[in-house]
C-alpha cells in the first residue's frame, strides 16, 4: 500500500504548476508519473483536488502518495560478487566496486547491484520502495564511484534509513582527489543543482528557480606539490548534506577543483589525471543508527587498489597532512583496518595517505 507523504511549497517553487514541481522538487521521477498521480486524485494541494495545471504558491501545504506501478519489473538474478560489511535480518552494509551500476537504466538492462542483490537474497526479502527494478537501493552511488551502501531487505526498514538520510542522521564521508592546492584547509560549497540544459546526462550548478538545494563540505587532508603537467592535488574528505545525482563531482567543477579522473566533470585542461581513467571519489566512511536495534554504527571501507596506486604516484611531491588529515589517517590504521603499515613504522607514524 502507498504511503501519504506531505510537503510545504518554497519559494523556489511559487508560481510552478503543480505537475512540474512534483517533478522538479524530487516528489515523483518523472512528470508523467506526476500527471498520473494527480488525475487519480493522489494529490492534493491545501486540501482541494487540483489539476495538473494548478499553479503552487510559497506556503502551499501539498499532500501526496508515493507511486505505485502495476507494471512488474522482472530482473534476473545474476552471481555478481558483493564485499558485504555487515548484515541481519533488516539490512546490509556493502562496499560496491567501482563500475558496478547500481539499477537498471538505458544502456545498462543488467550486471547492476539490483541483480546481484536479488542473487544474493532474494528479490523477496529486499525493500523495494524506489520500484521493484531497485530492490533493496536505499541511496545510490555513481557507477564508477566505489564504496559504502546502505541496503534495505523490507520496506520498513527501507524508509526508515531514507529518512535517516534525509534529515542528515545518516553520516556519509567520501575521499575525494581533486586537481590543485585548496588554500583553506575546510570549505562549505551551497550551491543548487539542476540537469544541464546542453548534456541531460550532466547536471550543473544552476541558479533557475527549479534548481534543488545541494550542500556539500569539504575538509582538506593532504596537499601535493604542483610539476610542469600540473597545479599540484589535494586529497580531501567530503560531507554531503543533501544527495543530489553527481552532487560531489558538480561542486568540485563548480569551484574549480576538479575530481582526478572525471571523464564528465574533469578539468578542461591537459593536467595530468595521473593515469586514472574514473573519478577518484569513494564513500570510505558511514555512520548511522540502525532502525531496529537503535545501535550506532559506523563503518569504514579500504581505499580501491586503483586509487591506492594513484596516490602512491604523489609520494615525492607530498606537501603535508592537516589535522584532519591526520585523524583519517589515524584511522584507517589503527589496529583491525586491514591496512599493512609500511615497515618499521606504527599507525601513529604514518604521515601520508601515500603509503596506504
Amino acid at each position: 500500500m502507498a504511503r501519504s507523504l506531505s510537503t510545504t511549497v518554497t519559494e523556489a517553487y511559487n508560481d510552478m504548476r503543480l505537475d512540474s514541481f512534483l517533478y522538479e522538487s524530487g516528489l515523483y521521477e518523472s512528470r508523467s508519473k506526476a500527471v498520473k498521480q494527480i488525475e487519480a486524485g493522489k494529490v492534493f494541494v491545501g486540501g482541494q483536488t487540483p489539476t495538473k495545471k494548478t499553479l503552487v504558491h510559497t506556503g502551499d501545504f501539498i499532500v501526496y502518495e508515493e507511486f505505485e506501478s502495476n507494471d512488474r519489473v522482472f530482473l534476473e538474478p545474476q552471481d555478481i560478487p558483493l564485499d558485504v560489511f555487515f548484515e541481519d535480518d533488516d539490512m546490509a552494509v556493502i562496499n560496491k566496486q567501482a563500475g558496478l551500476i547500481c539499477h537498471p537504466s538505458p544502456g545498462h538492462p543488467d550486471g547492476t547491484l539490483s541483480n546481484a542483490l536479488i542473487y544474493k537474497y532474494g528479490r523477496d526479502h529486499l525493500a523495494h520502495i524506489q520500484g521493484d527494478d531497485r530492490p533493496g537501493i536505499v541511496h545510490r552511488l555513481d557507477g564508477d564511484t566505489s564504496g559504502l551502501m546502505l541496503v534495505a531487505k523490507n520496506d520498513e526498514i527501507g524508509f526508515e534509513l531514507q529518512d535517516g538520510i534525509r534529515s542528515r542522521n545518516v553520516n556519509r564521508r567520501y575521499l575525494c582527489l581533486v586537481h590543485g592546492n585548496i588554500a583553506s584547509d575546510t570549505g562549505l560549497i551551497d550551491a543548487p543543482i539542476f540537469r544541464s540544459d546542453k548534456v541531460r546526462t550532466r547536471m550543473q550548478v544552476s541558479d533557475k528557480p527549479q534548481a534543488r538545494s545541494s550542500v556539500t563540505t569539504f575538509k582538506v587532508l593532504e596537499r601535493f606539490e604542483s610539476s610542469n603537467k600540473d597545479n599540484g592535488f589535494s586529497l580531501i574528505e567530503c560531507k554531503l548534506y543533501s544527495g543530489r545525482t553527481h552532487q560531489i563531482r558538480v561542486h568540485m567543477e563548480y569551484i574549480k577543483h576538479w575530481c582526478v579522473g572525471d571523464p564528465m566533470y574533469g578539468t578542461p585542461g591537459k593536467a595530468d589525471n595521473l593515469g586514472l581513467t574514473r573519478q577518484f571519489l569513494h564513500s570510505y566512511f558511514v555512520e548511522f543508527e540502525h532502525p531496529r536495534t537503535g545501535e550506532v554504527m559506523e563503518f569504514l571501507a579500504p581505499v580501491p587498489k586503483d586509487l591506492q596506486d594513484t596516490l602512491r604516484k604523489l609520494q615525492n611531491r607530498r606537501i603535508g597532512l592537516t589535522d584532519a588529515g591526520r585523524e583519517v589517517l589515524f584511522k584507517y590504521c589503527s589496529e583491525g583496518r586491514g591496512i599493512q603499515l609500511p615497515e618499521g613504522k606504527t599507525a601513529e607514524e604514518v604521515d601520508s595517505f601515500t603509503f596506504l
